[in-house]
């Protein structure tokens, strides 16, 4: 049953003073990832110790962002292993200090189901926490939720799978995550079921009470585990979220598109379906449009009525400005398409302001839609950096740049995956290699699971699996090489491999890599 909307142009916001001081999930203050009022550092480097407050090492992999709740940081490791893992289902949730990283207290969550470890697209430790100031919530994706005071204390578990690639957030006193009604296989994956599953087998966003962990509501729309719905709010005081249905392995949610979903009880307000919809996206609104990628689409949904009032190519006729043999030019081009009906990677698209954000999934461009004028620009970043002390740093913008067949010990179908230096080792800090899934070998572009990335003031970070981040200048008028404000690192190429967003609290930085856990000042 469709209703009429009238919608804020912003997203869910806590109160002031809490949204300024924490942040408390993934999305940070307001649920988005963009957070227009913090001025963050612009350059570093750990591979040099420049611009880093402090690191520790860790004893194993953890894929989850870092949450923050003023001098506490909380985020989770896969449960340390003794040899070469492929397959993992316990973590360790880990609350240490913001100031130096000392560790304040950890706490072990076990798992029920087996998930690969290292995986390209996540695994059991991959859900950020979730906190309210009072409490914090911990993710494992192999089966269990668990919740602690702020000093460690156990308040309640609830054993549930969810979505390793998802984002949990918190709208009140409920938390909202993807969860998994159909289980992994004793591979460690989601495979394509061989017939179509009832709804009770759906994934589905689920709320849960932080301070009891009981069910509020489940939706009954379906959704798709690699669906990253974020927290709106309509004019008339309505919380509410996108819902997206559709992905690789033929999910069983049907039909195959979006919905907008009320947050105060999971009811559908709206339905939009799209044939052959890929929905691994984040879903903001502009203006009342919301903006989605559809094969070589970009598209713009009415939030009122769920009606797509607007659509542009996203290949054909486009600006791109190319870097090659040290020269940069623009051309107006038509992009080679893909062979699969998507042309972003998996999540790596991002709303800030009046433009909106993806990385293409066949070639190493950033791309960028004005949402006013439906203006499509392209810019190349390099797919990875070799960086040294007392050297230059070096580049690999295109395949011209590699000296030699580029190592090809994964398999993707995206050629720039292979364009490295070095490829990721995947190996923990005690030199066991974690390789459940070998498409974490790659450098982060085309077929993986993306980072979201994170807007903090003037400045956009793209973090990728290598560990280079990318630092953008999201409001520049001219989307070229000056755009690039830094290409940063989260150490030495091949071993800080990361699926870690940045993070954001009083003008520092953090990131989790395989390795380490890091604090990035100026």
């Amino acid at each position: 049953m469709n209703r009429i909307i009238r919608i804020i142009p912003i997203a869910l916001a806590l109160c002031t003073s809490l949204a300024g001081q924490n942040w408390h999930q993934a999305g940070g203050p307001n649920g988005t990832f963009v957070w227009k009022d913090g001025s963050a550092p612009t350059s570093w480097s750990v591979t040099l110790d420049q611009n880093i407050d402090w690191k520790i090492t860790l004893p194993e992999l953890g894929q989850s962002s870092v949450t923050v709740w003023e001098d506490k940081l909380f985020f989770t490791i896969n449960k340390p292993v003794e040899e070469d893992t492929v397959l993992a289902k316990d973590i360790i949730a880990y609350c240490v200090s913001a100031k130096d990283g000392a560790v304040l207290w950890t706490r072990k969550i076990n798992g029920t189901h087996l998930l690969k470890i290292g995986g390209s697209f996540g695994d059991s430790s991959g859900l950020p926490a979730v906190t309210d100031g009072n409490l914090v919530a911990f993710f494992n994706a192999s089966g269990a939720i668990e919740c602690f005071d702020l000093y460690g204390n156990p308040i309640w578990r609830r054993e549930a799978l969810s979505s390793y690639r998802g984002s949990p957030f918190l709208v009140g006193n409920a938390i909202i995550y993807t969860q998994m009604n159909w289980p992994p296989d004793e591979k460690g994956g989601y495979p394509h079921p061989e017939e179509e599953l009832p709804i009770s087998e759906w994934t589905q966003m689920q709320a849960i009470d932080i301070e009891t962990g009981k069910p509020l509501w489940s939706t009954e729309c379906g959704s798709n585990i690699g669906s990253q719905p974020l927290p709106l709010k309509l004019e008339d005081g309505r919380d509410v979220m996108i819902v997206g249905r559709g992905g690789g392995h033929t999910p069983p949610e049907k039909p195959l598109g979006i919905s907008l979903v009320d947050l105060a009880d999971g009811s559908e307000i709206w339905k939009l379906p799209i044939d052959l919809w890929e929905c691994r996206q984040t879903v903001n609104v502009y203006n009342g449009q919301i903006p989605i990628i559809h094969d070589e689409e970009h598209r713009w949904v009415d939030m009122k009525t769920g009606k797509i009032v607007r659509k542009t190519s996203i290949i054909k006729d486009v600006s791109v400005r190319k870097q090659h043999n040290g020269k940069w030019t623009t051309k107006t081009m038509t992009l080679k398409s893909s062979e699969r009906p998507y042309e972003i990677s998996n999540q790596s698209n991002l709303l800030v302001g009046r433009y909106h954000f993806f990385r293409n999934y066949q070639h190493n461009f950033l791309g960028r839609v004005n949402m006013d004028t439906a203006e499509i620009e392209y810019l190349q970043l390099p797919t990875s950096m070799l960086r040294q002390p007392g050297k230059p740093d070096q580049f690999i913008w295109d395949a011209s740049d590699l000296k030699s067949e580029p190592e090809k010990n994964f398999n993707v179908p995206t050629a720039p995956s292979y364009w490295n230096f070095k490829t990721n080792k995947v190996e923990n800090s005690r030199g066991f290699k974690l390789l459940g899934d070998v498409r974490s070998r790659g450098n982060g572009w085309g077929h993986t699971a993306a980072a979201i990335p994170t807007a903090i003031g003037k400045q956009l970070y793209i973090p990728m699996m290598n560990g280079m981040v990318y630092v953008i200048d999201w409001d520049a008028d001219e989307f070229d090489e000056n755009a690039i404000l830094a290409v940063n690192d989260l150490g030495p190429l091949g071993t800080a491999f990361s699926r870690s967003n940045i993070t954001y609290r009083n003008g520092k930085l953090y990131a989790q890599t395989i390795r380490e856990l890091i604090c990035i000042g100026e």
